[in-house]
């Protein structure tokens, strides 16, 4: 049985791993848009360890991120997002994974990360924005679409990744000898 020292532990970790990714690999795509390799983790944490883990490192992973880079701007429009994100993924990841159909399942879990982003980014990411910044919401939506495409791409682009690293990160929570 895992402790819950050791989850706490695995998810500080991932927290850590999206806040160097996203800091260290920053792969320039739309103006000054990058591509956020932090949300590889999240991926792989909503695939092996569900919603809680999964959401703790996408929202608390752009925030470590957000207060390195440049403060609080930008971060709660983010973070809010991420929750859903997060929660969206870590639900259907853990299922999507037991599914036996191997044509099905990629197609599932595709269109729960357009899903997912379309509402956190686009959606609650947007109207955060909107009301924290007192600008219309098509005009924040406008904004983020280079946002939302980003973390698309990044997120899909992950998906064999978290069937590929799966077995290491289940690893990573130590079970001991029964005997």
């Amino acid at each position: 049985m895992h402790t819950r020292i050791q989850k706490l532990c695995v998810t500080a970790l991932g927290i850590a791993l999206f806040a160097v990714l996203s800091l260290c690999l920053q792969v320039p795509v739309f103006e000054n848009y990058y591509l956020c390799l932090g949300y590889t983790v999240v991926a792989v944490y909503c695939f092996s360890f569900g919603a809680v883990s999964g959401t703790a490192v996408a929202v608390l992973g752009v925030i470590a991120y957000c207060l390195v880079i440049h403060g609080l701007r930008g971060m709660p429009g983010w973070a809010a997002g991420n929750v859903v994100i997060g929660m969206t993924l870590g639900l259907v990841f853990p299922r999507t994974r037991r599914m036996k159909s191997a044509k099905v399942r990629p197609v599932v879990e595709i269109a729960v990360v357009i899903l997912s982003v379309t509402a956190g980014i686009l959606g609650i990411k947007s109207i955060t924005e909107s009301l924290l910044y007192s600008q219309p919401i098509w005009a924040r939506i406008g904004k983020n679409v280079y946002a939302w495409a980003a973390d698309l791409f990044v997120l899909i682009v992950s998906l064999p990744l978290c069937r590929l690293l799966d077995p290491a990160a289940k690893k990573l929570l130590y079970e001991p000898d029964q005997g």
